[in-house]
């Protein structure tokens, strides 16, 4: 005679099933997508570098790109309506340079651009605000004729 042994299972338990950013296809997909992202956005600047290294194809349409000289940017842009100059601790010398388009009378934008040691190393453009005339405060402060 043959002896029967039991055969435990488990207890059958409802899986869920994955969802769908889980699944390996998924992710792997994901993260390609992110380092071909990530690699073209440091390899982009590097190809225009590559392709016009003296700047002056920027110069002649008159653009400018980090890395410029501060002469090659006036060539592209002109001069600046105001340069702020400051040192770091380190005594590394940094400029902001600020450009001001006036669209009519009362509306200005504004492109920064920021260098250190002679060397663009970015910049930012501020969209159109209409500039409002100067309010006096409310209660000026006058000297009192007393005497």
């Amino acid at each position: 005679m043959k002896s029967f042994e039991p055969s435990v299972h488990p207890p059958a338990v409802d899986r869920e099933p994955e969802s769908f950013i889980r699944r390996k296809p998924v992710r792997l997909t994901i993260y390609a997508g992110l380092a071909l992202f990530v690699v073209s956005m440091i390899l982009m600047p590097l190809v225009a570098k590559l392709r016009d290294p003296n700047f002056e194809r920027h110069i002649a349409e008159h653009r400018v790109m980090v890395g410029m000289s501060k002469e090659q940017v006036l060539q592209a842009w002109g001069g600046p309506q105001t340069i702020n100059t400051n040192f770091t601790k380190d005594g590394i010398r940094q400029e902001e340079w600020i450009f001001e388009d006036w669209e009519s009378a009362a509306v200005v934008k504004h492109r920064y651009l920021y260098f250190e040691e002679g060397t663009l190393i970015g910049g930012w453009f501020q969209g159109s605000g209409e500039r409002l005339p100067a309010q006096s405060p409310p209660n000026p402060h006058r000297p009192s004729s007393s005497g």
